[in-house]
Protein backbone atom coordinates (compact mmCIF):
# COMPACT_ATOMS: atom_id res chain seq x y z
CA UNK A 1 0.00 0.00 0.00
CA UNK A 2 2.94 2.33 -0.65
CA UNK A 3 0.70 4.39 -2.94
CA UNK A 4 -1.32 5.58 0.06
CA UNK A 5 0.55 7.11 2.99
CA UNK A 6 -1.53 9.91 4.53
CA UNK A 7 1.26 10.86 6.97
CA UNK A 8 4.00 11.24 4.37
CA UNK A 9 4.82 14.90 3.49
CA UNK A 10 5.37 14.03 -0.18
CA UNK A 11 1.98 12.35 -0.34
CA UNK A 12 0.32 15.32 1.41
CA UNK A 13 1.96 17.72 -1.03
CA UNK A 14 0.37 15.93 -3.99
CA UNK A 15 -1.74 12.82 -3.33
CA UNK A 16 -3.22 12.63 -6.82
CA UNK A 17 -0.55 10.43 -8.49
CA UNK A 18 -0.94 7.96 -5.62
CA UNK A 19 -4.69 7.95 -6.13
CA UNK A 20 -4.13 6.95 -9.76
CA UNK A 21 -2.13 3.95 -8.52
CA UNK A 22 -4.88 3.04 -6.06
CA UNK A 23 -7.55 3.16 -8.76
CA UNK A 24 -5.38 0.96 -11.00
CA UNK A 25 -5.12 -1.65 -8.24
CA UNK A 26 -8.86 -2.14 -7.93
CA UNK A 27 -12.11 -0.82 -6.60
CA UNK A 28 -11.50 -1.47 -2.90
CA UNK A 29 -8.41 -2.10 -0.76
CA UNK A 30 -7.91 -2.66 2.95
CA UNK A 31 -5.60 -0.20 4.74
CA UNK A 32 -4.25 -1.79 7.91
CA UNK A 33 -2.94 1.36 9.71
CA UNK A 34 -6.44 2.83 10.02
CA UNK A 35 -8.42 -0.44 9.69
CA UNK A 36 -10.42 1.02 6.82
CA UNK A 37 -11.49 -0.11 3.37
CA UNK A 38 -10.37 2.50 0.84
CA UNK A 39 -12.73 3.23 -2.06
CA UNK A 40 -11.02 5.34 -4.77
CA UNK A 41 -13.38 5.25 -7.79
CA UNK A 42 -16.02 7.90 -8.49
CA UNK A 43 -18.83 5.48 -9.34
CA UNK A 44 -18.35 3.47 -6.13
CA UNK A 45 -18.00 6.55 -3.92
CA UNK A 46 -21.10 8.13 -5.44
CA UNK A 47 -23.11 4.92 -4.98
CA UNK A 48 -21.95 4.31 -1.41
CA UNK A 49 -22.85 7.85 -0.36
CA UNK A 50 -26.44 6.93 -1.21
CA UNK A 51 -26.37 3.34 0.12
CA UNK A 52 -28.43 2.96 3.30
CA UNK A 53 -26.43 -0.13 4.27
CA UNK A 54 -23.79 2.35 5.35
CA UNK A 55 -24.11 5.04 7.97
CA UNK A 56 -22.27 7.90 9.60
CA UNK A 57 -23.18 6.24 12.89
CA UNK A 58 -24.19 2.75 13.94
CA UNK A 59 -25.61 3.60 17.35
CA UNK A 60 -29.16 3.91 16.02
CA UNK A 61 -29.02 0.13 15.44
CA UNK A 62 -26.23 -1.35 17.52
CA UNK A 63 -24.37 -0.91 20.77
CA UNK A 64 -20.61 -0.56 20.59
CA UNK A 65 -20.27 -4.15 21.77
CA UNK A 66 -22.83 -5.54 19.28
CA UNK A 67 -20.97 -3.78 16.49
CA UNK A 68 -17.61 -5.08 17.57
CA UNK A 69 -16.26 -1.63 18.45
CA UNK A 70 -14.86 -0.09 21.60
CA UNK A 71 -16.65 2.85 23.20
CA UNK A 72 -14.73 6.14 23.17
CA UNK A 73 -12.77 6.92 26.34
CA UNK A 74 -14.89 8.71 28.98
CA UNK A 75 -12.54 11.71 28.94
CA UNK A 76 -13.50 12.33 25.27
CA UNK A 77 -17.20 12.58 26.15
CA UNK A 78 -17.65 16.36 25.62
CA UNK A 79 -16.42 16.06 22.03
CA UNK A 80 -18.63 13.05 21.26
CA UNK A 81 -21.71 14.59 22.87
CA UNK A 82 -21.24 17.64 20.67
CA UNK A 83 -20.35 15.70 17.52
CA UNK A 84 -22.87 12.88 17.85
CA UNK A 85 -25.90 15.19 18.10
CA UNK A 86 -25.13 17.00 14.84
CA UNK A 87 -27.02 15.89 11.76
CA UNK A 88 -23.81 15.05 9.86
CA UNK A 89 -23.19 12.15 12.25
CA UNK A 90 -26.77 10.95 12.60
CA UNK A 91 -28.89 8.60 10.53
CA UNK A 92 -32.68 8.43 10.06
CA UNK A 93 -34.99 8.95 11.81
CA UNK A 94 -33.02 11.49 13.91
CA UNK A 95 -31.16 12.86 10.89
CA UNK A 96 -34.40 13.31 8.96
CA UNK A 97 -36.10 15.17 11.82
CA UNK A 98 -33.15 17.47 12.57
CA UNK A 99 -32.40 18.29 8.91
CA UNK A 100 -36.07 19.08 8.34
CA UNK A 101 -36.14 21.45 11.32
CA UNK A 102 -32.82 23.09 10.45
CA UNK A 103 -34.04 23.58 6.87
CA UNK A 104 -36.95 25.63 8.25
CA UNK A 105 -34.45 28.17 9.59
CA UNK A 106 -31.67 27.73 7.01
CA UNK A 107 -33.79 28.44 3.95
CA UNK A 108 -32.64 29.33 0.42
CA UNK A 109 -34.21 32.76 0.98
CA UNK A 110 -32.16 33.25 4.14
CA UNK A 111 -28.98 32.33 2.29
CA UNK A 112 -29.80 34.49 -0.74
CA UNK A 113 -30.46 37.52 1.48
CA UNK A 114 -26.83 37.28 2.63
CA UNK A 115 -25.46 37.85 -0.88
CA UNK A 116 -25.07 41.67 -0.59
CA UNK A 117 -23.45 41.36 2.85
CA UNK A 118 -21.02 38.70 1.58
CA UNK A 119 -20.10 40.80 -1.47
CA UNK A 120 -19.57 43.92 0.64
CA UNK A 121 -17.43 42.11 3.21
CA UNK A 122 -15.35 40.39 0.52
CA UNK A 123 -14.75 43.77 -1.12
CA UNK A 124 -13.66 45.36 2.16
CA UNK A 125 -11.24 42.52 2.93
CA UNK A 126 -9.70 42.68 -0.53
CA UNK A 127 -9.45 46.49 -0.34
CA UNK A 128 -7.42 46.13 2.86
CA UNK A 129 -5.19 43.51 1.22
CA UNK A 130 -4.56 45.79 -1.77
CA UNK A 131 -3.91 48.83 0.39
CA UNK A 132 -0.99 47.13 2.13
CA UNK A 133 0.38 45.68 -1.12
CA UNK A 134 -0.36 42.05 -0.34
CA UNK A 135 -0.30 39.73 2.63
CA UNK A 136 -1.54 36.29 3.59
CA UNK A 137 -4.59 35.42 1.53
CA UNK A 138 -5.57 32.85 4.16
CA UNK A 139 -5.72 35.16 7.17
CA UNK A 140 -6.59 38.37 5.29
CA UNK A 141 -9.46 37.12 3.09
CA UNK A 142 -10.13 33.37 2.99
CA UNK A 143 -10.60 32.92 6.74
CA UNK A 144 -12.38 36.07 7.95
CA UNK A 145 -15.01 36.03 5.20
CA UNK A 146 -16.84 32.74 5.87
CA UNK A 147 -16.30 32.94 9.64
CA UNK A 148 -17.91 36.37 9.72
CA UNK A 149 -20.75 35.25 7.44
CA UNK A 150 -21.74 32.19 9.47
CA UNK A 151 -21.30 34.12 12.72
CA UNK A 152 -23.56 36.83 11.32
CA UNK A 153 -26.12 34.19 10.33
CA UNK A 154 -26.03 32.58 13.76
CA UNK A 155 -26.26 35.94 15.49
CA UNK A 156 -22.92 35.74 17.30
CA UNK A 157 -21.89 39.30 18.29
CA UNK A 158 -18.70 40.61 16.68
CA UNK A 159 -17.03 40.98 20.08
CA UNK A 160 -17.46 37.21 20.69
CA UNK A 161 -16.08 35.92 17.37
CA UNK A 162 -12.34 35.69 18.06
CA UNK A 163 -12.42 32.14 19.54
CA UNK A 164 -14.61 30.68 16.79
CA UNK A 165 -11.86 29.73 14.34
CA UNK A 166 -9.53 28.26 17.03
CA UNK A 167 -12.41 26.27 18.50
CA UNK A 168 -13.30 24.96 15.05
CA UNK A 169 -9.70 24.04 14.21
CA UNK A 170 -9.30 22.11 17.48
CA UNK A 171 -12.60 20.24 17.04
CA UNK A 172 -11.86 19.38 13.41
CA UNK A 173 -8.54 17.85 14.44
CA UNK A 174 -10.54 14.82 15.54
CA UNK A 175 -11.61 14.15 11.95
CA UNK A 176 -8.06 13.33 10.88
CA UNK A 177 -6.88 9.71 10.71
CA UNK A 178 -5.78 8.25 14.07
CA UNK A 179 -5.82 11.54 16.02
CA UNK A 180 -3.39 11.77 18.95
CA UNK A 181 -4.34 12.15 22.60
CA UNK A 182 -3.10 15.74 22.47
CA UNK A 183 -5.46 16.39 19.54
CA UNK A 184 -8.31 14.78 21.49
CA UNK A 185 -7.58 16.90 24.57
CA UNK A 186 -7.70 20.11 22.51
CA UNK A 187 -10.95 18.98 20.86
CA UNK A 188 -12.52 18.21 24.25
CA UNK A 189 -11.54 21.61 25.63
CA UNK A 190 -12.85 23.42 22.54
CA UNK A 191 -16.09 21.40 22.60
CA UNK A 192 -16.69 22.33 26.23
CA UNK A 193 -15.91 26.02 25.77
CA UNK A 194 -17.93 26.35 22.55
CA UNK A 195 -20.90 24.49 24.04
CA UNK A 196 -20.87 26.63 27.18
CA UNK A 197 -20.79 29.79 25.08
CA UNK A 198 -23.71 28.65 22.93
CA UNK A 199 -25.74 27.64 26.00
CA UNK A 200 -25.55 31.24 27.14
CA UNK A 201 -26.35 32.62 23.70
CA UNK A 202 -29.37 30.30 23.30
CA UNK A 203 -30.67 31.38 26.72
CA UNK A 204 -30.32 35.01 25.68
CA UNK A 205 -32.15 34.40 22.38
CA UNK A 206 -34.98 32.61 24.19
CA UNK A 207 -35.56 35.81 26.16
CA UNK A 208 -34.90 38.18 23.28
CA UNK A 209 -35.44 36.49 19.87
CA UNK A 210 -33.93 38.11 16.80
CA UNK A 211 -33.90 37.40 13.08
CA UNK A 212 -30.75 35.28 13.37
CA UNK A 213 -30.36 31.55 12.80
CA UNK A 214 -30.11 30.67 16.52
CA UNK A 215 -33.50 32.31 17.06
CA UNK A 216 -34.79 30.44 14.04
CA UNK A 217 -33.54 27.11 15.40
CA UNK A 218 -35.27 27.82 18.73
CA UNK A 219 -38.54 28.59 16.94
CA UNK A 220 -38.41 25.79 14.35
CA UNK A 221 -41.03 23.09 14.72
CA UNK A 222 -43.15 20.93 12.47
CA UNK A 223 -46.72 19.69 12.30
CA UNK A 224 -46.05 17.19 15.10
CA UNK A 225 -44.59 20.06 17.18
CA UNK A 226 -41.19 18.38 17.11
CA UNK A 227 -38.47 20.80 18.15
CA UNK A 228 -34.72 20.68 18.43
CA UNK A 229 -33.41 19.82 21.86
CA UNK A 230 -30.93 22.21 23.43
CA UNK A 231 -28.06 19.82 22.67
CA UNK A 232 -29.23 19.47 19.06
CA UNK A 233 -29.27 23.26 18.72
CA UNK A 234 -25.74 23.52 20.12
CA UNK A 235 -24.45 20.72 17.89
CA UNK A 236 -26.18 22.20 14.84
CA UNK A 237 -24.70 25.65 15.45
CA UNK A 238 -21.20 24.18 15.82
CA UNK A 239 -21.63 22.02 12.72
CA UNK A 240 -22.83 25.00 10.67
CA UNK A 241 -19.83 27.03 11.79
CA UNK A 242 -17.25 24.27 11.30
CA UNK A 243 -18.59 22.91 8.02
CA UNK A 244 -19.68 26.40 6.98
CA UNK A 245 -16.19 27.79 6.84
CA UNK A 246 -13.57 24.98 6.81
CA UNK A 247 -14.36 23.94 3.25
CA UNK A 248 -14.64 27.54 2.03
CA UNK A 249 -11.35 28.61 3.61
CA UNK A 250 -9.46 25.68 2.13
CA UNK A 251 -11.21 25.85 -1.24
CA UNK A 252 -10.14 29.50 -1.48
CA UNK A 253 -6.43 29.02 -0.75
CA UNK A 254 -6.15 25.66 -2.55
CA UNK A 255 -7.92 27.22 -5.51
CA UNK A 256 -5.75 30.32 -5.77
CA UNK A 257 -2.59 28.28 -5.32
CA UNK A 258 -3.77 26.09 -8.22
CA UNK A 259 -4.44 29.19 -10.33
CA UNK A 260 -0.96 30.57 -9.65
CA UNK A 261 0.51 27.26 -10.80
CA UNK A 262 -1.62 27.33 -13.96
CA UNK A 263 -0.98 30.84 -15.35
CA UNK A 264 -2.78 30.26 -18.63
CA UNK A 265 -5.98 29.36 -16.79
CA UNK A 266 -5.59 32.36 -14.46
CA UNK A 267 -5.10 34.64 -17.47
CA UNK A 268 -8.26 33.27 -19.08
CA UNK A 269 -10.21 33.90 -15.86
CA UNK A 270 -8.88 37.45 -15.58
CA UNK A 271 -9.91 38.08 -19.18
CA UNK A 272 -13.42 36.63 -18.72
CA UNK A 273 -15.06 36.90 -15.30
CA UNK A 274 -18.09 34.99 -16.60
CA UNK A 275 -15.96 31.87 -16.02
CA UNK A 276 -16.24 32.33 -12.24
CA UNK A 277 -19.10 29.81 -11.69
CA UNK A 278 -17.42 26.98 -13.61
CA UNK A 279 -14.04 27.98 -12.17
CA UNK A 280 -15.34 27.48 -8.64
CA UNK A 281 -16.64 24.01 -9.45
CA UNK A 282 -13.41 23.05 -11.20
CA UNK A 283 -11.19 24.30 -8.38
CA UNK A 284 -13.30 22.36 -5.85
CA UNK A 285 -12.72 19.27 -7.99
CA UNK A 286 -9.09 19.87 -8.85
CA UNK A 287 -7.79 20.15 -5.27
CA UNK A 288 -10.57 18.81 -3.07
CA UNK A 289 -10.86 20.46 0.38
CA UNK A 290 -12.28 17.30 2.03
CA UNK A 291 -10.25 14.33 0.85
CA UNK A 292 -11.93 11.50 2.73
CA UNK A 293 -15.37 10.75 4.13
CA UNK A 294 -16.00 7.80 6.41
CA UNK A 295 -19.01 5.49 6.74
CA UNK A 296 -19.73 2.45 8.90
CA UNK A 297 -20.92 -0.75 7.23
CA UNK A 298 -24.26 -1.57 8.87
CA UNK A 299 -24.97 -4.63 6.70
CA UNK A 300 -22.51 -6.63 4.61
CA UNK A 301 -21.77 -5.10 1.22
CA UNK A 302 -19.85 -6.39 -1.77
CA UNK A 303 -17.57 -4.37 -4.03
CA UNK A 304 -16.09 -6.07 -7.06
CA UNK A 305 -16.30 -9.53 -5.48
CA UNK A 306 -14.90 -8.41 -2.11
CA UNK A 307 -17.27 -8.74 0.83
CA UNK A 308 -16.93 -5.93 3.37
CA UNK A 309 -18.54 -7.19 6.58
CA UNK A 310 -20.79 -5.38 9.00
CA UNK A 311 -18.74 -3.48 11.56
CA UNK A 312 -16.14 -2.35 9.03
CA UNK A 313 -15.32 1.26 8.23
CA UNK A 314 -15.24 2.47 4.64
CA UNK A 315 -13.10 5.46 3.66
CA UNK A 316 -14.43 7.09 0.52
CA UNK A 317 -11.62 9.01 -1.16
CA UNK A 318 -13.25 12.17 -2.48
CA UNK A 319 -9.96 13.50 -3.86
CA UNK A 320 -9.41 10.33 -5.86
CA UNK A 321 -13.02 10.17 -7.08
CA UNK A 322 -12.72 13.76 -8.32
CA UNK A 323 -9.74 12.73 -10.46
CA UNK A 324 -11.22 9.54 -11.88
CA UNK A 325 -10.60 9.45 -15.66
CA UNK A 326 -13.71 7.28 -16.07
CA UNK A 327 -15.71 10.43 -15.27
CA UNK A 328 -13.47 13.43 -15.95
CA UNK A 329 -11.59 13.98 -19.21
CA UNK A 330 -7.93 14.81 -18.52
CA UNK A 331 -8.59 14.93 -14.76
CA UNK A 332 -5.06 16.10 -13.86
CA UNK A 333 -5.52 19.23 -15.96
CA UNK A 334 -7.13 22.36 -14.53
CA UNK A 335 -9.86 23.39 -16.97
CA UNK A 336 -11.94 26.35 -15.83
CA UNK A 337 -14.32 25.85 -18.76
CA UNK A 338 -15.17 22.26 -17.76
CA UNK A 339 -18.91 21.94 -18.32
CA UNK A 340 -19.54 18.35 -17.20
CA UNK A 341 -18.26 18.39 -13.63
CA UNK A 342 -20.07 15.96 -11.30
CA UNK A 343 -17.54 16.40 -8.49
CA UNK A 344 -18.52 15.15 -5.06
CA UNK A 345 -16.75 17.78 -2.96
CA UNK A 346 -20.07 18.57 -1.22
CA UNK A 347 -20.84 14.85 -0.70
CA UNK A 348 -24.12 13.29 -1.93
CA UNK A 349 -27.23 11.55 -0.68
CA UNK A 350 -28.94 12.50 2.57
CA UNK A 351 -25.70 14.05 3.89
CA UNK A 352 -25.23 16.41 0.94
CA UNK A 353 -23.86 19.66 2.34
CA UNK A 354 -26.75 21.88 3.42
CA UNK A 355 -24.43 24.88 3.19
CA UNK A 356 -23.27 24.31 -0.41
CA UNK A 357 -25.28 27.27 -1.81
CA UNK A 358 -23.75 29.61 0.80
CA UNK A 359 -20.24 28.28 0.12
CA UNK A 360 -20.67 29.00 -3.60
CA UNK A 361 -21.83 32.56 -2.85
CA UNK A 362 -18.79 33.15 -0.62
CA UNK A 363 -16.32 31.66 -3.09
CA UNK A 364 -17.79 33.72 -5.94
CA UNK A 365 -17.71 36.90 -3.85
CA UNK A 366 -14.06 36.57 -2.86
CA UNK A 367 -13.00 35.56 -6.37
CA UNK A 368 -14.93 38.46 -7.93
CA UNK A 369 -13.38 40.94 -5.50
CA UNK A 370 -9.84 39.61 -6.00
CA UNK A 371 -10.11 39.59 -9.80
CA UNK A 372 -11.62 43.07 -9.88
CA UNK A 373 -9.62 44.85 -7.19
CA UNK A 374 -6.30 42.96 -7.39
CA UNK A 375 -5.84 42.12 -11.08
CA UNK A 376 -2.06 41.76 -10.64
CA UNK A 377 -2.30 39.41 -7.64
CA UNK A 378 0.70 37.06 -7.64
CA UNK A 379 2.21 34.36 -5.47
CA UNK A 380 4.52 35.82 -2.83
CA UNK A 381 6.33 32.60 -1.96
CA UNK A 382 5.83 28.85 -1.89
CA UNK A 383 3.29 27.97 0.81
CA UNK A 384 3.55 25.28 3.45
CA UNK A 385 0.98 22.49 3.26
CA UNK A 386 -0.86 21.75 6.51
CA UNK A 387 0.19 18.36 7.93
CA UNK A 388 -3.39 17.13 7.56
CA UNK A 389 -4.85 14.68 5.08
CA UNK A 390 -8.63 14.59 5.56
CA UNK A 391 -9.10 18.38 5.60
CA UNK A 392 -6.68 19.59 2.93
CA UNK A 393 -5.35 23.11 3.18
CA UNK A 394 -2.36 25.41 3.48
CA UNK A 395 -0.71 27.03 6.48
CA UNK A 396 -0.93 30.30 4.58
CA UNK A 397 -0.70 31.78 1.09
CA UNK A 398 1.49 34.85 0.72
CA UNK A 399 0.43 37.09 -2.16
CA UNK A 400 1.72 40.33 -3.66
CA UNK A 401 -0.29 43.13 -5.25
CA UNK A 402 1.96 45.18 -7.52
Amino acid sequence: MAAFDPWDPDFLADPYPSYAELRARGRVQYFEPTHQWLVPHHADVSALLRDRRLGRTYQHRFTHEDFGRTAPPPEHEPFHTLNDHGMLDLEPPDHTRIRRLVSKAFTPRTVEQLRPYVARLAGELVDALVEKGGGDLLTDVAEPLPVAVIAEMLGIPEADRAPLRPWSADICGMYELNPSEDTAARAVRASTEFSDYLLGLIAERRKHPGDDLISGLIAAHDEDDDRLTEQEMISTAVLLLNAGHEATVNATVNGWYALFRNPAQLAALRADHSLIPTAIEELMRYDTPLQLFERWVLDDIEIDGTTIPRGSEVAMLFGSANHDPEVFAAPEELDLTRKENPHISFSAGIHYCIGAPLARIELAASMTALLGKAPTLSLGGEPLRKPNFVIRGLEGLRVDVA
